[in-house]
């Protein structure tokens, strides 16, 4: 057999098996994979940012003494609640009493020879216009009563600071609180340098007191400055048990100044903290937030806001950041590279990256190629219901500041 032969034998055999048919081969390519789309849509956002923050007092007293004197009664149970005005601790008063009256027998005795002085005075006016009378000696009396007037003076100054500090040997509460533990029992000397008796701490409202970095700072200012500033916020806080505290509070100070070691700001507000349970049914008033506790603190806008959304299933993550599926107008498959913003769960919005009514894939991702055709078609009902319940919620979806772990979704 020549060669010529034997290579049309070959052409033969693979025309008959279908190698070379265009038709055969044309059929055999698998169909573009179907995937569900869904159109981008605006839909009411209430945006939400999370800081750690810590409930302070807005009135903390450490309670000293003012004298030096015995500890003679303490009135006050140790974790209750106190009055301005109660009496806390009773000093030795017998010392200051004496002191007080021999104060006021010395003031007594100069206002009587200061009534004499004067009586000097006027007769030496009177004989001043006669023969008898002498310039210098009227001088002279005026002189003694000015000064005797001056003695009396310092005199009634010292009996008013024997009254006050016979008055600091009762101590009393200069503010409503809870008050501590007492670090001195009767019986003891006290006096300014035994350092605090006891604290005093005030219960409603509290303080939040929360830092938050420059830059959100900024986008803070640049979000709610226009929208009626701290009106345009509210502070929710979460305990340290997950719970959500039930009262709300108000964003009412900023720092006028930046930490230089951690770059933060410092932000305030205040939230109420009522008793959570009748005082006849506990030995004292129980109250939620306590002075210096450690909460998380949601800074949520008063007003939703219409923001670009998908799902957040649609959203895929790799080492460059965040990225989508669109379809095309030849229904081939474009990856485009978004910024995402306030977001939930489910709802994920969209500060850059996608225009409104763009076909988003957010299903069947694992079959999507780049440049490929794809079968689209409509969302699963699933998917489509969870964004309309975003769209219906009348406070519109509480979003978190994007920070934390990133949505389900392989990248290609």
């Amino acid at each position: 057999m020549t060669i010529n032969r034997v290579a049309g034998a070959v052409v033969m055999g693979m025309a008959s098996l279908g190698v070379l048919s265009p038709a055969k081969a044309q059929t055999g390519q698998a169909a573009p994979p179907a995937v569900g789309v869904m159109e981008t849509v605006n839909r009411p956002v209430t945006q939400s940012n999370e800081f750690l923050g810590r409930i302070e007092s807005p009135d903390r007293v450490s309670v000293v003494a003012r004298v030096t004197a015995f500890l003679e009664k303490r009135n006050f149970v140790e974790g209750a609640e106190v009055k301005t005005g109660d009496l806390l601790y009773e000093l030795e008063r017998g010392p200051f009493e004496a002191d007080l009256a021999a104060k006021k027998a010395q003031v007594a005795q100069l206002q009587a020879t200061l009534a004499n002085a004067k009586l000097t005075t006027d007769r030496a006016r009177t004989l001043l216009g006669g023969p008898a009378g002498q310039q210098s000696t009227y001088d002279a009396a005026v002189a003694n009563q000015q000064s005797l007037e001056a003695q009396v003076q310092g005199a009634q100054a010292q009996v008013d600071l024997s009254q006050i500090n016979l008055d600091y040997t009762q101590i009393r509460s200069p503010v409503d609180g809870m008050i501590g533990r007492t670090a001195v029992t009767q019986g003891n000397v006290v006096s300014p340098s035994s350092g605090v008796l006891t604290t005093i701490v005030s219960q409603d409202p509290m303080y939040v007191v929360f830092p938050v970095s420059v830059r959100e700072a900024l986008i803070l200012r640049e979000r709610y400055v226009t929208r009626g500033g701290f009106k345009a916020v509210v502070i929710r806080i979460r305990l340290s048990d997950g719970r959500l505290y039930e009262q709300a509070g108000q964003l009412n100070f900023v720092n006028n100044t930046i930490a230089q070691n951690t770059d933060t700001i410092t932000l305030r507000g205040t939230i109420p903290n009522p008793p959570l349970y009748e005082r006849s049914a506990t030995q004292g008033s129980v109250r939620e937030l306590t002075d210096n506790e450690f909460v998380t603190v949601l800074l949520e806008g008063v007003e939703p806001v219409e923001v670009l959304a998908i799902p957040r299933a649609a959203v895929l993550s790799d080492q460059q950041g965040d990225y989508v599926y669109v379809v095309g107008d030849d229904n081939k498959a474009e990856q485009r590279r978004i910024q995402l913003g306030q977001s939930t769960s489910t709802v994920a919005s969209i500060t850059s990256g996608l225009k409104l009514g763009e076909k988003v894939i957010v299903e069947g991702l694992q079959r999507v190629r780049v440049g490929q055709p794809v079968s689209p078609g409509p969302a699963s009902a699933l998917l489509q219901s969870s964004m309309k319940a975003t769209a219906d919620d009348a406070g519109g979806q509480k979003a978190s500041n994007g920070i934390g772990p990133k949505p389900v979704g392989n990248a290609p």
